[in-house]
């Protein structure tokens, strides 16, 4: 875990974290938020779909959000004030995500961090886009 506060952060820093999706984590989303959606749930209806297996719930993945910016970017000091998360590819059940993370703006009036991020697969295709804003402690 990273410990950056605020006067610490500058424009431009970086850090990333790999994880590979589980069908343990997608049981563990679906008994969390009570998403039984089939599309998540059953094989065969997301082949019927036209997809490869089941599709990883969206908010799975962009989860993952709350990780780089509570654990490394900036790590122990932060307080997630938005997220906002942009779904362009789906996830599937063994993806290995690549989450990474970049600073855009420190703002020291509002004790604030904006956090451009994105989750790219093991084949390097991006998969959600996201923007953190979250409080540092100074």
């Amino acid at each position: 875990m990273n410990h950056y506060t605020l006067a610490e952060l500058a424009p431009g820093m970086t850090e990333q974290f790999t994880v590979t999706v589980t069908a343990a984590m997608m049981d563990a989303f679906c008994a969390l938020t009570g998403d039984c959606s089939p599309i998540h749930m059953s094989e065969e209806y997301a082949s019927g779909r036209g997809y490869p297996g089941r599709v990883v719930y969206g908010m799975l993945g962009a989860s993952f959000f709350s990780t780089l910016a509570g654990v490394w970017l900036p790590g122990e000091h932060c307080l997630l004030h938005s997220v906002e998360a942009k779904f362009a590819k789906p996830i599937f059940i063994g993806d290995t995500l690549t989450v990474a993370g970049r600073v855009e703006e420190v703002n020291e009036t509002f004790g604030e961090v904006t956090i451009k991020a994105v989750i790219t697969n093991q084949q390097g295709k991006k998969v959600t886009r996201g923007l953190i804003r979250a409080g540092v402690a100074k």
